[in-house]
């Protein structure tokens, strides 16, 4: 009896033994698979593509940050502070999966992706480019759609590169975001906008008046507000990084180069190339949106071949007219044609901004003393609007006034090509061409 007990308490401790070394075993093992965390693969997704390039802005850029959008997407991304922002328009209600294709330097980044206010979070380990899976997204109405990115944290040098969004589900049929890769920075500067006036047949236009409002938040820094427009030149005020200017400029013919005769007092004379060359003029004023400016050009052939372009602008702070200058335009006999209004951004950075004018009173006067009131114009776009590489533009009449409007990325916008009256006001401007200022 005395050795069963033995040799059954010999078992159990023999079995005790190897059940201690089996938990140790365990748990070193499982401890090392702490220390090393097990990467998940990566979820991927097809879809249509949506290029960084000519459809993604920087909304928030970090102090002493390089990141930027290039042609081929987002680089330098290196902040968490850093907001990345990239449009496309929906064509139609529904469900929508959204990918994005990228690739991290090494390491582990997280960064979170925020659609219609439902924010998902990504994790991206992948070294080489893939098209990682972001979430769903339910489209309510046909318009655009903004998806926001930011990073959370990172283990490598930067968050990553990104050069498209990936669109598919149900909405994404025909869907409408900048796909001309030569173009991508006349479509990131978005959508410019034109009101061509229509004009007496068989006149003589001399001058021409014109009246300006730029709505209260509405003079983004890039906007061009252009009033007075003809054949030849344009007429208006910039809102520019750190100042604004009133500018008037008249292109060069095709052989021949324009030049100024006078200028007024604190106006600068200079050229201008890119789009073409001519003749700038600009005077630094700080002008205030909601304040209603007033704008008059004339033209005259000098009798020589040569036309004479001349411009004022009225300041409502001293009530004076200031005179900016007189261009002299070779090769060229005419009085004032082609009397338009239009809206543009120069800065593609700030192409997600929108910007909106207002124009109002017009007024020509032939070169006989005869003055009629333009009541009637033709909304017009450029090749970017044409296209459809952006379809945030509008124009038409606001509270009796004309008005065009672009960027931002708005939903309703208003087809291009249309005509529009707006209520005659019967009120001549008082101007007596004699007494304006002039050197």
């Amino acid at each position: 009896m005395q050795k069963l007990i033995t040799t059954a308490g010999f078992k159990y401790y023999l079995t005790s033994i190897l059940f201690l070394l089996v938990t140790i075993t365990f748990a070193c093992k499982k401890n090392a698979i702490i220390e090393t965390p097990k990467i998940e693969p990566v979820e991927t997704i097809d879809g249509v593509v949506v290029p960084f390039g000519g459809n993604a802005f920087i909304q928030t850029k970090a102090a002493g940050g390089k990141e930027e959008i290039t042609k081929t997407g987002l680089i330098n991304w290196n902040s968490d502070k850093t907001i990345c922002v990239v449009y496309f328009r929906a064509q139609q209600s529904g469900a929508l999966k959204l990918g994005l294709k990228l690739k991290v330097p090494d390491g582990k980044s997280e960064f979170k992706v925020t659609v219609n206010g439902t924010t998902n979070k990504v994790t991206a380990t992948n070294t080489d480019v893939k098209n990682v899976y972001v979430g769903k997204v339910n489209i309510a109405k046909e318009g655009y759609v903004k998806v926001e990115i930011q990073g959370i944290s990172k283990t490598g040098n930067s968050f990553g590169e990104i050069s498209d969004l990936i669109v598919s589900g149900s909405s994404a049929a025909n869907l409408i975001f900048a796909n001309d890769p030569e173009n991508y920075y006349w479509s990131r500067r978005g959508p410019s906008v034109h009101l061509s006036y229509t004009l007496p047949s068989s006149t003589n236009i001399e001058w021409f008046y014109n009246e300006l409002t730029v709505p209260v938040g509405e003079d983004k820094p890039g906007s061009y507000f252009m009033a007075n427009g003809f054949g030849q030149g344009y007429f208006g005020i910039l809102s520019r990084e750190n100042d604004r200017w009133i500018l008037f400029s008249v292109w060069d013919p095709s052989n021949g180069i324009t030049e100024a005769i006078s200028k007024g007092e604190g106006v600068t004379i200079q050229r201008f190339g890119n789009e073409g060359t001519g003749g700038q003029s600009y005077i630094t004023f700080n002008w205030k949106a909601g304040v209603t400016y007033k704008f008059l050009t004339q033209a005259k052939p000098d009798g020589t071949g040569n036309t004479l372009y001349s411009a004022w602008f009225f300041d409502p702070e001293t009530n004076n007219w200031r005179y900016m200058c007189t261009w002299k335009r070779p090769l060229t006999n005419t009085y004032l044609i082609g009397l338009h209004s239009f809206l543009e951004n120069f800065y593609d950075y700030n192409g997600y901004m929108g910007r909106k004018m207002q124009t109002n009173n017009q007024w020509i006067c032939s070169s006989d003393g005869t003055w009629t009131e333009i009541k009637a114009a033709t909304l017009t776009g450029d090749a970017t609007a044409k296209n459809k590489q952006r379809m945030d533009y509008a124009g038409g009449i606001d509270n009796g006034n004309f008005y065009l409007k672009n960027g931002g990325f708005f939903d309703d916008y208003v087809p291009i090509n249309q005509n529009f009256t707006r209520t005659t006001t019967g009120v001549k401007p008082e101007i007596n061409f004699n007494n304006l200022p002039k050197k």
